[in-house]
């Protein structure tokens, strides 16, 4: 089963990078699909920020070609798969769900970013450290920082929290969640530095907003950083 489990990820991959070009543009949720207008979610990154998914289909890509093309029945490889491949497939819709409905495209990008942390945690960072393990962590780490931005204005937009408020809290879930999951693969700290390029990107959305998000943010990545060091020079 490995092989045709291998081409099935390619597919899924190249499904994915190609959605963008399909799917009607997505540029953050409207502000009225939401009880509680919200003019500029504060959890939500700067615009450059999300250049990253150029980086992120390419790599994916080059992973999953590589994969089948000479680590098809690989054990490591084999292990990792599955779960990327249903990550892949629901991003694949999400672009066409996120326009629709904030909720069902929060309840998606959570399982998407489930499925992708299983994945990079499966992965051994040895010996095809950056055709296996490392494409996996960009696309973790991206995952892990975009749910947590979909959650955060949910909840601000459906009034559970304020703007703010929900972006502090999401800040503290990042605080936790990162150095946890970086402690599983202490030597592939590529994890913590795309969650790291989100929180500057949160950073920069809020300078000069008069309010401690974008410190708030700077700490946190500076605190996850050191913790990905840390876990650098023990692993």
């Amino acid at each position: 089963m490995s092989r045709p489990l291998a081409l099935i990820l390619l597919l899924a991959t190249i499904a994915f990078a190609v959605a963008p070009f399909i799917t009607p543009p997505f540029t953050g949720y409207r502000s009225g699909q939401f009880p509680v207008e919200i003019l500029r979610p504060a959890i939500q990154p700067a615009g450059y920020a999300f250049s990253i998914w150029s980086v992120i289909y390419l790599w994916l890509i080059l992973h999953a070609g590589f994969g089948l093309w000479k680590r098809p029945d690989d054990p490591a490889w084999a292990r990792v798969r599955p779960a990327l491949t249903v990550s892949l497939v629901l991003g694949t819709v999400w672009l066409a769900i996120a326009g629709a409905s904030p909720v069902w495209a929060t309840a998606v990008i959570l399982v998407m970013a489930g499925a992708a942390i299983l994945a990079f945690l499966k992965a051994p960072t040895e010996p095809d450290r950056w055709l296996l393990s490392a494409p996996l962590a960009i696309f973790a780490g991206w995952l892990t920082a975009a749910s947590l931005v979909s959650t955060g204005i949910l909840l601000a937009g459906y009034g559970y929290t304020g703007n703010e408020e929900a972006a502090y809290d999401m800040l503290g879930v990042v605080l936790i969640l990162t150095p946890l999951i970086q402690s599983r693969r202490p030597r592939m700290p590529v994890y913590t530095l795309t969650v790291a390029w989100a929180l500057v990107g949160v950073a920069v959305a809020n300078w000069g907003a008069g309010t401690y998000v974008a410190w708030a943010a700077l700490g946190i990545g500076a605190v996850v950083l050191a913790a990905a060091a840390w876990f650098w020079r023990r692993g």
